[in-house]
């Protein structure tokens, strides 16, 4: 009987493991090397430029950054990134509060006279991933 519940607790957990995946976000059109780009991984409408669900910073290396998100419950998910290029953790503005640094979102969502909306960056995963945004 102890076996029995052992292979039963086995493969449900292979089960929730078996759902988790990866997502690999490409980021190339960068101007230069210098700095780091900042990626950021949102699951909901509510905190998308908000609150990170994760995020991951990378070196620059020949004008792009890769950044590989790991275990992610399959699901929908939106990013934005940015090129920090004085390295100081921020999105830096203009006084008029538009970024001065480059920035993306995923699907090439592009907003209008703002930011994009989450319903244009979002996008499924159900299996591991590559996403590929150009600056």
């Amino acid at each position: 009987m102890t076996k029995i519940i052992t292979l039963t607790m086995l493969f449900i957990c292979s089960l929730m493991s078996a759902q988790n995946v990866n997502l690999t976000v490409s980021v190339s059109g960068l101007k230069n090397n210098t700095g780091v780009v900042k990626v950021g991984l949102y699951n909901s409408e509510g905190t998308f430029l908000k609150t990170t669900y994760k995020s991951l910073a990378s070196e620059i290396k020949n004008s792009e950054a890769v950044v590989t998100f790991t275990n992610l419950p399959a699901g929908e998910y939106a990013i934005s990134t940015y090129h920090d290029e004085n390295n100081n953790g921020k999105l830096d503005k203009n006084m008029m509060g538009i970024p001065s640094e480059d920035y993306a979102a995923s699907n090439n969502a592009k907003g209008f006279m703002g930011p994009p909306s989450y319903k244009d960056a979002k996008f499924d995963i159900k299996k591991d991933s590559k996403i590929e945004i150009i600056l």
